[in-house]
């Protein structure tokens, strides 16, 4: 595989009726007519919170079909964003303005609740941690633990009440998004099972328009959530063994063995090209095992104009 060929590290497109555009983390974001979304997700990749310096090839499909898979899975629960999916790449769909809070919800004591617990806190988010707990076990019922959505830089955690309080979301709709959250997990974690996987944490994101509340950008992908494999979960438990996952961790591992958690002073490590294949392979290894279907890699001889003419041909159905 040719990384610099297969690799979508961003785009610059001008499409007729575009009233803006948006740079995000990994995600191009192209305003219609600004009442509609073609969101691009390109192979970047980030971690603690920075865009790392080389693109993962295949990476942006891998994620906007799993999203797709799980959007229109769920779609009964709450309704989402999504009008059509164009591109390999590309999501079409509503524009809605932004809950400025992140739902989080984590199943096990792992990740950033781990490191949070690990250095003696007993408190996340507002939220009681249970004494006497080790890395990877399944809390008794699972937590909510939002954050703040930063625009740029980190999102920092805060508590319901916070939210609440600071008018970041009324009441009213922090309890809607709040069972909203909890029911998306729990239609996760249902699928996740059937595929042999644990669906360990994630988050949502949520907008409103036309007076509704919808779920928006991705779900339960790998740069959004944290899988384990089901089978030999407990034996890995009770050896105090790693658990075997797919998601993004251990790209974050890989950084911090080399010395790179996002700090000031900090230099941001390259990965070489053989672990930007590795991380390839897993991200397509999650989309085979959490959809149960082939990956089809897009044609990306000309990955440019595929996208834009597949876009513009999507938006023809639309104008």
């Amino acid at each position: 595989m040719s990384i610099e060929q297969k690799s979508i590290a961003g785009t610059n497109y001008q499409f007729e009726n575009q009233t803006g555009f948006y740079k995000g983390k990994v995600r191009d974001v192209y305003f219609i007519e600004d009442k509609y979304m073609v969101m691009v997700a390109s192979d970047r990749i980030s971690a603690f919170d920075h865009v790392l310096n080389r693109a993962i090839p295949l990476k942006g499909q891998v994620l906007n079909q799993i999203a797709a898979h799980f959007l229109e899975a769920t779609k009964d629960i709450v309704p989402n964003w999504v009008l059509s999916t164009p591109d390999p790449n590309v999501t079409f769909g509503l524009k809605c303005e932004t809950y400025p809070v992140e739902m989080v919800i984590r199943g096990y004591l792992t990740g950033h609740a781990w490191r949070t617990y690990k250095s003696g806190k007993r408190i996340l988010c507002g939220v009681p941690l249970p004494e006497g707990m080790k890395e990877n076990q399944r809390f008794p019922e699972p937590i909510l633990t939002p954050t703040t959505k930063a625009m740029e830089g980190h999102d920092e955690d805060i508590t319901r009440e916070e939210i609440i309080a600071q008018g970041l979301v009324s009441e009213a709709e922090y309890i809607e998004l709040e069972n909203y959250t909890k029911a998306l997990f729990q239609r996760g974690t249902e699928m996740a099972k059937e595929r042999g996987l644990i669906l360990v944490d994630t988050k949502y994101e949520f907008g409103k328009t036309n007076g509704k509340i919808h779920l928006i950008d991705e779900i339960h992908t790998p740069d959004s959530s944290r899988y384990f494999y089901l089978d030999g979960y407990q034996e890995r438990q009770d050896n105090n063994e790693k658990q075997k996952q797919l998601s993004k961790e251990f790209v974050r591992e890989w950084l911090i063995e080399h010395n790179f958690q996002g700090k000031e002073g900090q230099t941001m490590p390259t990965m070489p090209d053989e672990f930007i294949n590795q991380v390839t392979a897993r991200y397509i290894e999650l989309f085979e095992k959490i959809t149960g279907t082939s990956f089809v890699p897009g044609d990306t001889t000309n990955v440019e104009n595929r996208i834009k003419q597949n876009v513009e041909e999507g938006l023809n159905a639309y104008f």
